[in-house]
């Protein structure tokens, strides 16, 4: 069944006179007056899925070099201890045996952005449960595996800090003892065991006591959500060389640059002197941004002179490669008569892990932003603390911490609902922001739709009937949740150049992870601006030394950030053909179109010249054509001092959403099923809807896997229990409704053709929806996620 029938979908409009003042569909104003191609708004095909539907593609795990060693990680077995004795010699010594490396041989420090707190292998002490300790290069895997067995480790082992209400109280060992000594570019709180504080403070002490003594209710909860794991397909996997004093790197990556970086910055070399070529990538979704594999390769090759390959295990993929943090979330909230929010405090808890490898600690402000983001509050003050544990490092999942923290909010205001005697989905329309409004940071919401996503799923869901069918002891319940998301404003740069063939290439590093944002999306950007079809706009795979800078594939920026530079650059290409071919048709260049393949007079069809002969023309005459476009997302004003140690202070190119569902639960089992599933997602422009609705249908079946399945155990002793994807539930086809999406298209006006990001929001209200859901069925409140049947069982006991 070709992609675009999977999910129901239909495309909305937002027009002029809504109640929500959303606007008409509009290209940026130096747009061709006649695009022939007619690219974006299509849902074309994308280029690779034959290449991956056959198995032809090649992916990181396929790549092989002459003379290629085999790697493997010595990683540690315990979450916490001094190493006392490694001698590696004997391992060494083994048969097929090139290379042994160790802490000794890469022992500088370095940290994603905010605390440089990590090194390559562990050095003196251990830290978490799958830390590497050495590495072994050989002939054959078999070789390795053997030269790892004959490392001799002594360790001693320390008190493990795994619970995150423990690993901040006074006196519980330090995971960094040095902690002050790290050097930390940004300015933040952090001490102990926090490794990172963030506060959102709105109104002054007098303003909150006269909220909470006229409040008609106080109401307080506390909410805890588990480890969730990103499992791609394909695991992390890297091939590394070292020649002539510099380090290439093919890798599966989502931010090249990224690995570039802290690749370099871990060995203690130049970002320069290493090189990343991106192939095919078979999954990220948050969790291939950082460098991981790669160092170790590096180091492997360079001690080797010989080609390195290193591919995770998926016990190790599960183990120790930065999963979406646990945390722990206290709201209070203080209400009207009405259920309208007067105050609300949030007190959010979460796990760094034993390092700062991921964005857990970038992220430390968004909760604030998220939670002060879709409903007006006008008295705040939210806090946010990271802390280390001795557990496998966190990082980046599709949502980052939108999905626990929505989670926490929604069920938390079903429960004011309650409290105060309001319809819950009444009580979300008394307290929804407007357009025009400022949200919690005092950023101005200026084009807003939450009210129309609400009235669009209301639509397509029955809100007013019992919630158990007359005709079965099976309970049935319904939720309805609004969002406000972001699209990630970080800076992309594309070139575009005219091929003698008439073709167009594009040269990013932006990294094409199978949303189809590179090469559906970009390709159409370019198409449509030169006017020319989308099968000739071709893409070149990500490479560093080829490429300008670009913020990664993450945070739904790429259609975004990659598409706007795309397309910029194709004006500016635009402009030089249109240049050339008007000294070959002796016409103004006001009078001429690009349409298909050729540029033609406007109204003469007949005088016209081939894009090709416009190439061959120009390279003889002013040079090649091509041009490099540049963008970076314009920061939207706030009130900067409300904000305390927060990376994340705005919510960039924002999008308006509305999930609802309606679900049944067994009473007996504590089975959940979901009926019924509805979206309405605001996409600014829809480039491609058959590649939205793709990410709309795969964004809610990871949410469902947070909301019923997932949980990434550890144990008390620090250790992931979870070694494969037998214990490690993740949902199937089986487990997902059909998904009735409407496209709501809202035009954003910095965004390639009104568009905004996409492939995030759809995950972000799962969890809550179906909590707030399953809730209703059982009338019975859920503070914990996954819903398994064993929980739900015990709320409705509970009950």
């Amino acid at each position: 069944m070709p992609l675009h029938r999977l999910p129901h979908h239909r495309r909305c409009r937002a027009q002029r006179g809504d109640r929500t003042e959303g606007h008409a569909v509009t290209a940026p104003s130096d747009t061709p007056v006649r695009p022939a191609a007619g690219a974006v708004g299509r849902s074309i095909p994308r280029p690779d899925a034959d290449a991956k539907v056959r198995g032809a593609a090649v992916y990181a795990v396929d790549l092989a070099e002459a003379g290629l060693l085999h790697a493997a990680v010595l990683r540690a077995e315990i979450a916490a201890a001094r190493i006392v004795r490694l001698d590696t010699r004997a391992a060494a010594a083994m048969p097929g045996v090139h290379v042994v490396v160790t802490g000794a041989d890469a022992p500088a420090l370095s940290g994603m952005l905010v605390v440089k707190d990590q090194t390559v292998f562990a050095i003196d002490t251990v830290r978490y449960a799958g830390e590497p300790i050495a590495a072994v290069a050989a002939d054959t895997p078999a070789q390795a595996a053997a030269a790892l067995a004959a490392v001799e480790l002594e360790l001693e082992p320390l008190d493990p800090v795994v619970d995150l209400h423990a690993a901040v109280a006074p006196g519980t060992r330090l995971v960094h003892p040095d902690w002050a000594t790290y050097e930390a570019p940004v300015a933040g709180f952090r001490g102990g065991n926090v490794a990172w504080e963030s506060r959102l403070e709105k109104g002054t002490d007098e303003e909150w006591a006269a909220a909470f003594a006229t409040a008609h209710r106080v109401i307080s909860d506390e909410f805890r959500v588990p480890r969730q794991h990103q499992t791609p397909i394909e695991p992390h996997a890297c091939v590394a060389t070292y020649t002539s004093g510099r380090f290439t790197v093919h890798t599966s990556t989502q931010f090249p640059h990224s690995v570039r970086t802290r690749t370099a910055e871990l060995l203690g070399v130049r970002p320069s002197a290493v090189r990343v070529v991106v192939p095919t990538v078979g999954g990220g979704f948050g969790g291939k941004l950082d460098a991981m594999l790669e160092p170790i390769a590096c180091l492997l090759a360079r001690r080797a002179g010989r080609p390195v390959r290193l591919v995770n295990t998926r016990e190790e993929e599960l183990a120790t490669a930065g999963p979406r943090e646990n945390a722990i979330l206290r709201l209070r909230t203080a209400v009207d008569a009405g259920g309208r929010i007067l105050a609300q405090e949030a007190d959010i808890l979460t796990d760094n892990g034993a390092n700062s490898s991921g964005e857990t600690l970038i992220c430390a402000g968004l909760p604030a932003l998220v939670l002060g983001s879709t409903y007006r509050i006008p008295l705040a003050r939210y806090r946010t603390r990271v802390a280390y544990t001795t557990t496998p490092p966190t990082a980046a999942f599709r949502g980052v911490g939108g999905p626990y923290v929505v989670f926490a909010q929604e069920a938390h205001l079903d429960h004011v609902a309650r409290e105060a005697g309001v319809d819950r989905l009444e009580l979300r329309l008394r307290n929804v922001l407007a357009a025009g409004e400022a949200m919690i940071n005092g950023q101005e919401l200026d084009d807003t739709i939450l009210v129309q996503a609400l009235e669009s799923v209301q639509r397509r869901v029955s809100w007013t009937r019992s919630t158990t069918e007359a005709t079965s002891r099976r309970l049935r319940g319904t939720a309805v949740v609004p969002l406000t998301w972001l699209t990630n404003p970080g800076p992309g740069e594309a070139s575009v150049a005219l091929s003698e063939d008439g073709t167009v290439l594009v040269s990013t590093a932006a990294t094409e992870i199978g949303t189809g944002a590179v090469q559906t999306g970009v390709r159409q950007i370019v198409a449509e601006r030169l006017g020319i079809d989308v099968d000739d706009v071709l893409v070149a795979n990500p490479d560093t030394d080829t490429a300008g800078f670009d913020n990664g594939a993450q945070g739904s920026r790429t259609t975004y950030g990659a598409g706007n530079a795309a397309g910029q650059a194709a004006g500016e290409l635009r402009e030089q053909i249109l240049h050339t071919a008007a000294g070959m048709l002796e016409a103004a260049e006001a009078d001429l179109e690009i349409v298909g393949d050729r540029v033609r007079v406007v109204g003469s069809p007949g005088a016209s010249v081939a894009l090709s002969a416009v190439s061959r023309a120009a390279m003889w005459s002013g040079g090649p054509l091509s041009a490099t476009g540049r963008f970076v997302s314009p920061p939207p004003e706030f009130d900067a001092g409300c904000m305390i140690g927060a990376l994340f202070t705005t919510i960039n190119a924002t999008s308006s959403h509305a999930h609802a569902a309606e679900v049944e639960v067994d009473p007996d089992t504590g089975e959940v099923t979901i009926l019924r599933y509805v979206v309405a997602q605001d996409v600014g422009r829809a480039v491609n809807p058959a590649m939205i609705a793709g990410q709309v249908n795969g964004g809610v079946t990871q949410g469902l896997g947070y909301a019923l399945y997932e949980d990434l155990r550890i144990g008390p002793d620090g250790r992931v229990l979870d070694r494969d994807l037998e214990t490690y539930r993740i949902p199937t086809a089986l487990d997902v409704p059909p998904i009735d999406l409407e496209i709501l298209e809202n035009p954003l006006r910095n965004g390639p053709y009104g568009a905004k990001g996409v492939a995030e929001p759809p995950i972000v209200p799962v969890a809550a929806v179906v909590a707030c859901a399953v809730a209703d069925a059982i009338g019975a409140p859920l503070t914990e996620l996954p819903l398994t049947p064993f929980a739900v069982l015990a709320a409705l006991r509970q009950r």
